[in-house]
């Protein structure tokens, strides 16, 4: 009984998606986004203050908060409601799942894994802890970081993603 629940869980490690894939796929997703908001940034005179290290008003990032959630849901919405992915996701073969392997519910898990956590960070002093501390879950050995617990998810390869053992014949 013990081997087979030794090979049981070394399955599951090899199904979870590798700490450097999860970094790639949310690099690649940074520089979208990057790129989709700093245009809006620069004709806003927002990029100026920023570089100038002038604090940027509640109401200016506010605005931007909104307005970047809204370019990521546009960009990944179609792919994270179908598929359990973001772009990042996607190009890496890595995508999220619940616990048994189904693609998550969708505005649950936007909800509980992106926007949770993106008001957070926005909190004076505690909001970049809470940010750093989740980030460093993934070192864990179940390699969920905390929106993942917070959502009930895990990120999982896609050519071997979970799913529901076959019917019994």
């Amino acid at each position: 009984m013990d081997v087979e629940t030794h090979t049981s869980s070394d399955a599951e490690q090899n199904n979870l998606a590798s700490r450097w894939a999860r970094l790639g796929a949310a690099l690649i997703d940074g520089i979208i986004a990057m790129l989709a908001t700093l245009p809006i940034m620069k004709m806003a005179g927002l990029w100026e203050q920023a570089m100038n290290g002038e604090t940027l008003s509640f109401q200016a990032m506010f605005w931007g908060a909104l307005y970047g959630f809204a370019v990521f849901l546009l960009v990944n919405g179609y792919f994270l409601k179908r598929d359990g992915q973001t772009v990042g996701k996607k190009l890496l073969g890595i995508k999220i799942t619940t616990l048994t392997g189904a693609v998550p519910d969708f505005w649950p898990m936007v909800a509980k894994r992106y926007l949770v956590f993106w008001v957070i960070t926005y909190l004076p002093f505690v909001g970049n802890l809470i940010a750093l501390v989740d980030a460093l879950f993934i070192f864990r050995d179940d390699k969920r970081c905390l929106h993942d617990h917070l959502a009930g998810t895990v990120v999982r390869n896609v050519n071997t993603a979970a799913t529901s053992p076959p019917p019994a014949q």
